[in-house]
């Protein structure tokens, strides 16, 4: 984790609508980063039509990992220095309000602006995707064969300085007008959770499942080795 205990927020990544939920403490964002499995990347193409794809991610200290085909249009684009958007969402609950304009949900949410690199160098390129393999899966690239050079050629790895980032929270029960409390219908939070079913074996392997496949969590705390 980064020593700076909050990043000062720019013009671009201030929290401008309900800047009460807003958290530039990076203790609150390396946490919602490093539980998320998929970010969204929006940004233009060379002929400046704006776009947004799902990505598999990893965090390192300071710096976010992104990963995909060499081949790939959002990748080619971002190893360019394309400026770039990238949000992480954790839904935690459906809040169900006595109105419908106050419905909403319970989430924690990671916005992070800038230009992406492509990494070039081979040993930055294997650490990134084994950090990749630890952030699925924490303990699995111990187990597994690293990728050899064909592999390597095939695949694209961006870097994100996690300079201008922000986080936006929702937490508690609905908020709804005074009136509307007096009324005789339910109100409150149904919670969500990611919950992994029991580990299905490929076919082919003999070998029994590990205690990380086993018990497979995507909160922090529960993936510190």
């Amino acid at each position: 984790m980064s020593e700076t205990a909050t990043i000062e927020p720019t013009p671009r990544s201030k929290v401008r609508r309900r800047a009460g939920r807003a958290s530039y403490d990076r203790t609150v964002i390396d946490a919602i980063l490093d539980e998320g499995l998929v970010a969204h990347v929006g940004i233009c193409d060379g002929d400046g039509q704006p776009f947004v794809l799902p990505v598999v991610y990893a965090r390192d200290g300071d710096t976010l990992y992104l990963h995909g085909s060499a081949v790939s249009r959002l990748l080619g684009t971002l190893g360019s220095g394309a400026r770039m958007c990238l949000t992480v969402t954790l839904v935690d609950g459906v809040v169900l309000a006595r109105s419908a304009f106050h419905h909403s949900l319970n989430y924690r949410s990671v916005v992070a602006l800038g230009e992406g690199r492509l990494v070039v160098g081979e040993d930055e390129q294997r650490a990134a995707l084994l950090t990749i393999v630890e952030h699925v899966a924490a303990g699995r690239s111990s187990e597994i064969r690293g990728p050899h050079a064909k592999e390597l050629k095939a695949t694209a790895v961006v870097s994100l300085a996690l300079r201008e980032v922000s986080a936006k929270i929702r937490t508690g029960p609905p908020i709804d007008d005074a009136a509307d409390y007096q009324m005789d219908v339910w109100a409150g939070v149904v919670p969500l959770r990611l919950q992994a079913g029991d580990p299905i074996p490929d076919p082919r392997c003999q070998a029994e499942p590990p205690r990380y496949a086993r018990s497979y969590k995507r909160d922090a705390l529960s993936r510190v080795a």
